[in-house]
């Protein structure tokens, strides 16, 4: 299984320019994004990570649609003794985002939309769609940085080992609540070299029951034409979270990024 699934996503990550904006601009440009971690011996574990991005850049619009996902499986030792192999991470999202480019220059207004299933984070599924305003606040030959802005909706499912209670005292494990929210984001790119670009990424979902904070800190290194290597540091971050679970998850990876 472990072996179907590998295969899978590097049949996907086969099918997809590291640094697409220094040449013409495409229709379409397509990357793929894998990684995976497989142990045996004494210590069998599992890890797998991989994703897709497709812009489709048109006469007045620019689209994004994307699809991640990481899946990890550990042996975990009872107190007998026992070895079992157990899924400790599981997470799947998918977004599109469409951009309407206006007359002022490096200015879209855009409409958001995306969903999370995590078996393991603070909610189990999340939901926003989102419209606003975006602005390029930076516009160098090396770097750039763009800002987005806007309101929105999430509509998201507590987890059903949640022991957070409502306003009655009752349990919210498994049930579902929804909240107007205001959305930002900064993406910051900065071409270090013809072969080296470091990337920031912060966004902030703001709501009165939970205020989530995303960063992705990332450093590319081209290894061919439409190879590259990835290194990433991820923090999520929620402001309200269940006794029992953590309100910081990170993750640091190690990946290849293929495109065309």
């Amino acid at each position: 299984m472990k072996l179907k699934l590998l295969s899978i996503l590097v049949a996907a990550s086969a099918a997809t320019n590291a640094f697409a904006e220094d040449a013409e601009q495409k229709t379409w440009e397509v990357t793929s994004e894998l990684g995976a971690i497989i142990t045996s011996g004494n210590t069998e574990t599992t890890t797998l990570k991989g994703g897709i991005k497709v812009q489709h850049n048109l006469e007045n619009w620019n689209n994004e649609y994307k699809i991640d996902g990481i899946f990890k499986e550990d042996e975990v030792e009872d107190a007998d003794g026992n070895k079992d192999k157990q899924r400790t991470n599981e997470k799947y999202s998918i977004s599109a985002q469409g951009n309407y480019k206006l007359n002022e220059k490096h200015a879209h207004l855009f409409i958001y939309g995306s969903h999370v299933s995590d078996y393991f984070g603070a909610y189990r599924s999340e939901s926003v769609i989102s419209a606003g305003y975006g602005l390029r606040l930076l516009n160098e030959k090396t770097m750039w940085l763009s800002a987005e802005i806007g309101p929105g909706y999430k509509y998201f499912e507590y987890p059903d080992d949640s022991t957070e209670i409502d306003d009655n005292g009752d349990l919210l494990a498994g049930e579902f609540e929804g909240e107007v929210i205001a959305l930002g984001k900064l993406d910051y790119n900065w071409k270090i070299s013809d072969n080296a670009r470091f990337t920031q990424l912060i966004a902030v979902e703001y709501g009165d029951t939970n205020t989530k904070t995303r960063s992705e800190t990332a450093l590319l290194a081209k290894i061919n034409g439409s190879l590259q290597m990835k290194v990433a540091f991820n923090v999520t971050n929620n402001s309200d979270v269940a006794d029992d679970k953590e309100s910081t998850d990170t993750e640091t990876s190690f990946t290849l990024v293929y495109s065309f």
